[in-house]
């Protein structure tokens, strides 16, 4: 199969051109946020048949957005209204798309994570955010050809927290239809998380271009309808081909722009007097930061964390993410005002370095950069830090689209690094406790192999 044999359109952020194929590729998002796993999948080549989100900000970020995607319009997307994951088979929503049992595609989603954060009571389905239940009940509605989970990687890790819990999601799948491995209950708690990892593992932001730490546990389950004798088996990817993307990579243009504008100036906006710091002295003394973060191996940004609504202003997350941004020449205590609007005294010439913006996130997040957020800045910032990654979406729904569409298999996957099918790596445990922020040793070590470099930023 070649290149030419798909019809394109777009360039989506991994400069992968958007396959579009003869016969479209559907998908239903649940738990949509601000998009990042639907901007992926579309980039992946689905084409979403309803976008499902209850945040009013996220669902206007949506609407503002995806207007120009295959089948919507401007007034199909200021259709999208909130409305919570369990009211959707209701919906008229849900009835309107006429979908039989088997049609759709793909059912995709990131359900809430904190019932299972790390920073968190980690109540499980204990928790009334827990909207597991209510994926599986859309599941078994729909029975689409595949089913695409994301959550916190602390549903994985460590494994005997919720084993249980994702032995029951993995048998309700298998009930209906689905390929899933039959879990031993009376195998270790890690010899069991082993055996789930043909089909949910942990897979990292920063080996698919997105300079961040970023771990997420990835759901991919394939109904047996959907392939026939033969057929290739659903293989996971690994990495995208080539040199990791760096945070100094990502931030460079923009940080320089920001600084361009107070570039003879002082932190009043004034033009500088003799020994003021001006905005090119900012931005010189953030590149020596960062560059000498970078040759100490520290390429990538930590975790952003979005928050929730009771805690205040946004900011880059907890102490000890507040110093590794530190080491990379940021200040992690807020959010910087938008370019047009910006104080510098607050947003550039503080002592730690330049805050960032709201902009600057979602680059280091993988959204497009016309991406338009809604929605004041703090709400706008946790939209980009609760959101899953767009090219690691884009990643898995193609190594998706491949076995639904195997004839395309090569081009789709041929960015990445794939892993061998129905391989799952023995020596892959990771290990919950490394203290380190260097990247330097790690990116010796062959990608399937690598563990942890950071701790977890609560996530």
């Amino acid at each position: 199969m070649h290149d030419h044999d798909l019809r394109r359109s777009g360039m989506p952020r991994s400069g992968q051109e958007r396959p579009q194929f003869a016969s479209p590729l559907t998908s239903i998002e649940i738990c949509a946020g601000a998009g990042g796993q639907a901007v992926g999948l579309h980039n992946a080549g689905f084409d979403h048949r309803a976008l499902v989100e209850w945040d009013a900000h996220a669902v206007a970020t949506l609407r503002a957005n995806v207007g120009s995607w295959p089948g919507w319009d401007d007034e199909k997307a200021n259709s999208i209204r909130p409305m919570d994951v369990k009211d959707f088979l209701e919906s008229e929503e849900c009835s309107s798309l006429d979908l039989k049992p088997g049609e759709l595609d793909l059912l995709a989603g990131g359900v809430p994570c904190p019932p299972f954060s790390l920073a968190g009571r980690r109540l499980g389905p204990d928790d009334e955010r827990d909207l597991f239940p209510a994926a599986l009940d859309i599941i078994d509605a729909l029975r689409p050809k595949a089913v695409m989970i994301e959550n916190v990687r602390g549903i994985l890790e460590p494994p005997e927290v919720f084993i249980k819990y994702r032995t029951s999601i993995l048998d309700t799948l298998r009930q209906y239809g689905y390929l899933v491995p039959v879990v031993d209950p009376d195998l270790s708690a890690n010899a069991q998380d082993l055996a789930m990892r043909k089909v949910w593992r942990r897979l990292d932001a920063r080996h698919f271009g997105v300079p961040q730490l970023r771990p997420r546990a990835i759901l991919v389950a394939i109904h047996r309808d959907a392939i026939s004798p033969g057929d290739p088996e659903f293989q996971w990817p690994i990495s995208l081909k080539g040199n990791e993307v760096t945070v100094r990579e990502k931030l460079d243009g923009s940080m320089l722009a920001r600084c361009k504008e107070f570039w003879d100036k002082n932190r009043y906006g004034e033009p500088a007097g003799p020994g003021e710091a001006t905005g090119e002295a900012v931005y010189n003394k953030w590149r020596e930061q960062i560059s000498k973060a970078s040759a100490a191996g520290k390429t990538v940004a930590p975790t952003l964390v979005g928050g929730s609504r009771k805690h205040g202003g946004a900011d880059l997350g907890p102490t000890r993410a507040k110093r590794a941004w530190e080491e990379l020449g940021v200040d992690g205590m807020g959010i910087a005002n938008d370019p047009e609007s910006c104080d510098p005294e607050r947003d550039l010439f503080r002592p730690a370095g330049p805050m960032l913006t709201v902009t600057q996130a979602a680059a280091i997040q993988g959204f497009p950069e016309d991406w338009n957020f809604q929605g004041r800045k703090t709400a706008r910032y946790r939209q980009v830090g609760n959101a899953f990654p767009p090219p690691v979406a884009e990643a898995v729904g193609r190594a998706i689209a491949a076995v639904l569409r195997p004839e395309y298999r090569e081009t789709l996957t041929k960015m990445y690094t794939m892993e061998s099918a129905g391989v799952v790596p023995l020596d892959e445990i990771h290990q919950q406790l490394e203290i380190s922020v260097s990247t330097g040793q790690a990116m010796s070590a062959p990608l399937q192999h690598r563990q942890d470099d950071f701790v977890s930023t609560g996530l």
